[in-house]
C-alpha cells in the first residue's frame, strides 16, 4: 500500500466536498471486504492521509484508498440524506 501525501489545503478541501456526501462504489481492492460495485453509503470523515470512511448502507464502515484503486461515485451533493 503506498501512503499518499496530500496537503493540509488539498485535505481540507476533500473533508469539505466529500464529508456528508452519498457515494457509489465503483471497485474496491480489498479482498476482505463484502462490499461490491454498486454499493452506496455516506462519507463520515477523511483522514489525514485522504483515506475515506463511508458508512456503507450494509453496515461495512470500510474506508476507501484512492491511491490503492478504491473508485467510487458522489451521486448526491445534498447532506448525504436520500
Amino acid at each position: 500500500m503506498r501512503t499518499p501525501y496530500y496537503s493540509r489545503e488539498r485535505l481540507t478541501a476533500m473533508r469539505a466536498h466529500l464529508v456528508g456526501k452519498r457515494v457509489r462504489l465503483e471497485s474496491t481492492n480489498d479482498p476482505y471486504t463484502d462490499l461490491r460495485a454498486g454499493d452506496e453509503g455516506v462519507v463520515t470523515f477523511v483522514d489525514d492521509i485522504g483515506t475515506v470512511f463511508v458508512d456503507w448502507d450494509n453496515g461495512s464502515s470500510l474506508g476507501l484508498i484512492e491511491s490503492d484503486g478504491d473508485r467510487y461515485d458522489i451521486i448526491d451533493t445534498s447532506d448525504g440524506q436520500r
